[in-house]
């Protein structure tokens, strides 16, 4: 199998609450919208844009992923899966896409699963934050072990 790269991002900066008042329901804030924007021309210019979205239901984890849609134009719109959502099977949504084979899958989630996910595939870990349009690349490499290709830091937009 060839090598895929499937990308673990955490949802932009939401409203501190929903009109609803329930968390599900909270949206991206303006200044989060900026940075996910920026988060995802970054990804564009590098020629790391998905060719797949997948999505959280919570409101602020599918309003980052259609953000991002807008710029990288993925070939198929953005779907939602529960196994994103806080309390989902998010590691094994994971291994699925690698098995399958698919290329260049983002996963747009929230914390503390996307940070434990990354800590808990990647052989030295990960202990930076996960901050709020944070995007951490994974490459597979044989069977379903993985390697990190990268980490985009949303407010400086530097590659590391």
């Amino acid at each position: 199998m060839e090598p895929t790269t499937t990308y673990i991002m955490r949802h932009g900066p939401a409203e501190d609450d929903a009109h609803s008042g329930s968390d599900f329901d909270r949206a991206l804030s303006a200044p989060g919208r900026e940075r996910v924007l920026r988060v995802a021309q970054a990804l564009v210019e590098r020629g790391e844009g998905p060719r797949v979205i997948l999505a959280s239901p919570l409101v602020r984890a599918l309003q980052t992923a259609e953000l991002v849609a807008q710029l990288c134009k993925p070939a198929e719109p953005v779907r939602v899966r529960r196994e994103i959502a806080p309390g989902g099977d998010l590691r094994g949504l994971l291994f699925e896409i690698i098995r399958s084979g698919q290329p260049r899958v983002m996963l747009v989630g929230h914390e503390p699963s996307v940070s434990d996910l990354v800590a808990g595939v990647l052989p030295e870990g990960f202990a930076e934050p996960f901050e709020k349009a944070m995007v951490v690349g994974l490459r597979t490499l044989e069977g379903t072990r993985v390697a990190r290709r990268f980490t985009l830091h949303p407010k400086t937009l530097a590659w590391t």
